[in-house]
Parts: C-alpha cells; structure tokens; sequence
C-alpha cells in the first residue's frame, strides 16, 4: 500500500490549519487594507517614459 502524506489524520489537520492560516492572513491584509494602513511604495518612477534612461518630459 502506498504512503500518501496526506492520508494521515494529523497531517490532514496540519493542512487544514495552514489553509485557516492562509485564510486569516489574507483577511487581515485585506481589512488593513480598507482602513487606510497600508501604503503603496511605488513613485510612479516604474512606469514613466524615458529616453536612454533619462526622463522624458
């Protein structure tokens, strides 16, 4: 019979809890989110247009 890592009921429980874990993770960003905490770290810089390397203005 083959061993699958999964068909264990304590591993199975293990996979739950990371899934939970994932679940409350994203939740949590999300709400931070929507409260305003979170910011974006980007300067616009990444997507202005430039020549050679130097901006085009």
């Amino acid at each position: 019979m083959a061993f699958l890592p999964l068909s264990d009921e304590l591993a199975q429980r293990d996979a739950r809890a990371m899934e939970i874990a994932a679940v409350v993770f994203f939740v949590l960003l999300l709400i931070a989110s929507l409260a305003g905490l979170t910011t974006d770290s980007r300067d616009s810089a990444d997507w202005k247009p430039t020549h050679d390397g130097f901006r085009v203005t």
